[in-house]
């Protein structure tokens, strides 16, 4: 079942989805944001639902939580947080909240080989972030046993 990602921004939303298996993450696309949570949140619900008509589903909602490299909530904690908060009022899909510490500074670096330009590099950035975030979670999420002890998908 696919997933997707998401990177909260005050004035950008990146938002990344994984192929049908579950197990390569892709940026899919940006969505402006007026750093209203309560806003985002409807957009957001708009835009799982679909995805959920066109895609046939989604099995996780993956979401970035920043925090201080010390792992100290920042000033944009409380409101992923509340984001979480009022997105699982609205779908039934199960949320994750993600560690995303230097995903932007990731995406941004690996756009820069390519991309000298960084008013081209801005609009691409959150997405792939999106994507960073999403692709960490796939890559460590608990695989379930099957009965002869080999790992599912």
């Amino acid at each position: 079942m696919r997933a997707l990602g998401i990177d909260y921004g005050e004035r950008r939303i990146g938002l990344a989805l994984s192929d049908p298996t579950g197990l390569l993450a892709s940026p899919w696309k940006t969505i402006a944001n007026d750093a209203d949570v309560g806003h985002a949140a409807a957009r957001l619900a708009d835009e799982i639902r679909t995805l959920e008509a066109d895609e046939g589903g989604l099995g996780a909602i993956v979401l970035g939580l920043p925090r201080r490299l010390s792992g100290e909530p920042n000033e944009q904690t409380m409101r992923v947080r509340k984001l979480a908060d009022l997105l699982g009022a609205i779908v039934v899909i199960p949320i994750t909240l993600q560690d995303e510490r230097l995903t932007s500074h990731e995406a941004d670096a690996h756009l820069a080989a390519r991309e000298r330009d960084w008013r081209r590099r801005k609009a691409q950035v959150d997405a792939l972030a999106a994507a960073i975030i999403l692709q960490d979670y796939l890559d460590n999420r608990p695989r379930a046993m099957t009965l002869d002890g080999n790992h599912s998908q």
